[in-house]
Protein backbone atom coordinates (compact mmCIF):
# COMPACT_ATOMS: atom_id res chain seq x y z
CA UNK A 1 0.00 0.00 0.00
CA UNK A 2 1.70 3.32 -1.06
CA UNK A 3 0.75 6.96 0.20
CA UNK A 4 -0.61 9.28 -1.77
CA UNK A 5 -0.45 12.63 -1.41
CA UNK A 6 -2.67 15.41 -2.88
CA UNK A 7 -1.18 19.00 -2.73
CA UNK A 8 -4.08 21.24 -4.32
CA UNK A 9 -3.69 24.87 -4.72
CA UNK A 10 -4.04 27.98 -6.78
CA UNK A 11 -0.37 27.87 -7.35
CA UNK A 12 -0.57 31.83 -8.44
CA UNK A 13 2.40 31.32 -9.41
CA UNK A 14 3.88 28.27 -7.29
CA UNK A 15 6.98 29.20 -5.25
CA UNK A 16 9.68 28.11 -2.61
CA UNK A 17 7.43 27.68 -0.10
CA UNK A 18 5.47 25.36 -1.92
CA UNK A 19 8.46 23.37 -3.11
CA UNK A 20 9.75 23.52 0.41
CA UNK A 21 7.00 21.86 1.61
CA UNK A 22 7.10 19.25 -1.30
CA UNK A 23 10.74 18.62 -0.20
CA UNK A 24 9.60 18.12 3.25
CA UNK A 25 6.66 16.24 2.99
CA UNK A 26 9.10 13.05 0.97
CA UNK A 27 12.31 13.84 3.68
CA UNK A 28 10.04 12.92 6.95
CA UNK A 29 8.33 10.30 4.64
CA UNK A 30 5.04 11.60 5.26
CA UNK A 31 4.19 10.32 1.58
CA UNK A 32 5.67 8.17 -1.15
CA UNK A 33 4.43 10.04 -4.03
CA UNK A 34 2.61 13.09 -4.67
CA UNK A 35 0.13 14.89 -6.86
CA UNK A 36 0.49 18.22 -7.20
CA UNK A 37 -2.73 19.63 -8.28
CA UNK A 38 -3.89 23.13 -9.51
CA UNK A 39 -7.24 24.57 -8.67
CA UNK A 40 -9.33 25.29 -11.87
CA UNK A 41 -11.41 27.88 -10.21
CA UNK A 42 -10.92 28.23 -6.44
CA UNK A 43 -14.25 28.60 -4.36
CA UNK A 44 -12.89 30.05 -0.97
CA UNK A 45 -10.53 33.20 -2.90
CA UNK A 46 -11.80 36.49 -2.75
CA UNK A 47 -10.52 37.18 -7.01
CA UNK A 48 -10.20 34.36 -9.86
CA UNK A 49 -6.34 33.60 -10.15
CA UNK A 50 -4.25 36.16 -12.32
CA UNK A 51 -2.69 33.49 -14.57
CA UNK A 52 -4.83 30.92 -16.74
CA UNK A 53 -5.30 27.72 -15.41
CA UNK A 54 -2.95 26.22 -18.33
CA UNK A 55 0.21 28.94 -17.10
CA UNK A 56 -0.65 28.00 -13.58
CA UNK A 57 0.05 24.28 -14.71
CA UNK A 58 3.08 25.40 -16.57
CA UNK A 59 4.69 27.37 -13.80
CA UNK A 60 4.48 23.91 -11.81
CA UNK A 61 5.63 21.97 -13.90
CA UNK A 62 8.81 24.14 -14.55
CA UNK A 63 9.09 24.77 -10.17
CA UNK A 64 9.05 20.69 -10.06
CA UNK A 65 11.69 20.63 -13.01
CA UNK A 66 14.32 22.30 -10.11
CA UNK A 67 13.57 19.26 -7.50
CA UNK A 68 16.28 16.81 -6.54
CA UNK A 69 15.65 14.19 -9.20
CA UNK A 70 14.99 11.45 -6.07
CA UNK A 71 12.07 14.05 -5.09
CA UNK A 72 10.86 15.06 -8.55
CA UNK A 73 10.51 11.35 -10.00
CA UNK A 74 7.82 10.97 -7.42
CA UNK A 75 5.76 14.30 -8.30
CA UNK A 76 3.33 14.91 -10.86
CA UNK A 77 1.16 17.54 -12.01
CA UNK A 78 -2.62 16.19 -11.92
CA UNK A 79 -4.41 18.90 -14.43
CA UNK A 80 -7.84 17.18 -12.88
CA UNK A 81 -9.05 20.26 -11.45
CA UNK A 82 -8.46 22.47 -14.13
CA UNK A 83 -9.45 20.25 -17.03
CA UNK A 84 -13.15 20.54 -15.19
CA UNK A 85 -15.79 22.86 -16.66
CA UNK A 86 -17.36 23.20 -13.29
CA UNK A 87 -16.08 24.48 -10.09
CA UNK A 88 -14.33 21.75 -8.57
CA UNK A 89 -14.48 20.34 -5.20
CA UNK A 90 -11.32 18.87 -3.37
CA UNK A 91 -13.89 16.22 -2.84
CA UNK A 92 -14.42 15.52 -6.09
CA UNK A 93 -11.06 15.68 -6.79
CA UNK A 94 -9.98 12.70 -3.86
CA UNK A 95 -13.10 10.82 -4.76
CA UNK A 96 -11.33 10.74 -8.73
CA UNK A 97 -8.10 10.04 -7.10
CA UNK A 98 -9.10 7.46 -5.04
CA UNK A 99 -10.53 5.21 -8.15
CA UNK A 100 -6.94 5.58 -9.73
CA UNK A 101 -5.70 3.78 -6.80
CA UNK A 102 -8.21 2.50 -4.66
CA UNK A 103 -5.57 0.18 -2.72
CA UNK A 104 -3.91 3.15 -1.54
CA UNK A 105 -3.58 5.43 1.47
CA UNK A 106 -4.67 9.00 0.45
CA UNK A 107 -3.13 11.64 1.94
CA UNK A 108 -4.48 15.62 1.59
CA UNK A 109 -1.71 18.15 2.42
CA UNK A 110 -3.17 21.54 3.64
CA UNK A 111 -1.39 24.86 5.12
CA UNK A 112 -2.86 26.00 8.10
CA UNK A 113 -4.50 28.44 6.50
CA UNK A 114 -6.93 26.35 4.47
CA UNK A 115 -7.24 23.80 7.70
CA UNK A 116 -8.71 26.65 9.74
CA UNK A 117 -11.39 26.73 6.35
CA UNK A 118 -11.79 23.06 6.08
CA UNK A 119 -14.95 22.99 8.03
CA UNK A 120 -16.66 25.53 5.06
CA UNK A 121 -15.43 22.71 2.44
CA UNK A 122 -17.98 20.87 0.39
CA UNK A 123 -19.00 17.85 2.21
CA UNK A 124 -16.07 18.64 4.60
CA UNK A 125 -17.02 15.45 6.91
CA UNK A 126 -17.30 13.01 4.32
CA UNK A 127 -13.83 14.42 2.48
CA UNK A 128 -12.28 13.35 6.28
CA UNK A 129 -13.30 10.23 5.88
CA UNK A 130 -11.61 9.59 2.87
CA UNK A 131 -8.21 10.76 3.19
CA UNK A 132 -5.55 11.47 6.51
CA UNK A 133 -4.85 15.42 6.30
CA UNK A 134 -1.66 16.74 6.70
CA UNK A 135 -1.33 20.21 8.02
CA UNK A 136 1.16 22.30 7.46
CA UNK A 137 2.13 24.89 10.09
CA UNK A 138 2.79 28.28 8.19
CA UNK A 139 4.19 31.38 9.26
CA UNK A 140 1.21 34.29 10.90
CA UNK A 141 -1.30 30.90 10.80
CA UNK A 142 -2.14 28.78 14.72
CA UNK A 143 -0.30 25.98 14.65
CA UNK A 144 -2.42 23.31 14.15
CA UNK A 145 -0.37 20.64 12.36
CA UNK A 146 3.31 19.76 11.58
CA UNK A 147 6.17 22.17 11.38
CA UNK A 148 8.56 21.96 8.51
CA UNK A 149 10.29 25.54 9.27
CA UNK A 150 7.38 26.72 6.11
CA UNK A 151 9.36 28.69 4.25
CA UNK A 152 7.43 32.93 4.65
CA UNK A 153 7.17 33.55 1.15
CA UNK A 154 3.32 33.73 -0.26
CA UNK A 155 2.29 34.36 -3.89
CA UNK A 156 0.09 37.70 -3.40
CA UNK A 157 3.59 39.33 -3.04
CA UNK A 158 5.34 37.88 -5.68
CA UNK A 159 2.19 39.11 -8.14
CA UNK A 160 2.42 42.31 -6.13
CA UNK A 161 6.18 42.44 -7.41
CA UNK A 162 7.07 42.57 -3.34
CA UNK A 163 8.95 38.92 -3.80
CA UNK A 164 10.88 37.42 -6.22
CA UNK A 165 10.27 34.14 -4.24
CA UNK A 166 10.04 31.81 -7.42
CA UNK A 167 12.13 29.36 -9.46
CA UNK A 168 14.56 31.56 -11.78
CA UNK A 169 12.87 28.95 -14.53
CA UNK A 170 9.47 29.94 -13.36
CA UNK A 171 10.40 33.73 -13.03
CA UNK A 172 11.44 34.05 -16.52
CA UNK A 173 8.42 32.26 -17.58
CA UNK A 174 6.86 35.04 -15.63
CA UNK A 175 8.32 37.42 -17.52
CA UNK A 176 7.79 35.97 -20.91
CA UNK A 177 4.13 35.96 -20.56
CA UNK A 178 4.08 39.30 -19.05
CA UNK A 179 2.19 37.78 -16.16
CA UNK A 180 1.31 40.37 -12.74
CA UNK A 181 2.29 43.14 -14.60
CA UNK A 182 -0.90 45.17 -13.50
CA UNK A 183 -0.99 43.78 -10.25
Amino acid sequence: MSRVGIYGGTFDPIHRGHLHVITQLFKRDLIDQLLLIPAGQPLLRNSEPSATPDQRRKMCELALSTLPEEIKSKVQVNPIEILRQSPSYAIDTVEAVSQVYPNDQIHLIVGADAFAKMNQWHRAQDLEKMVTVICINRPGYPANGIDIEALDADATSIRQGLSADVPEIVAGFIRENGLYDNQ
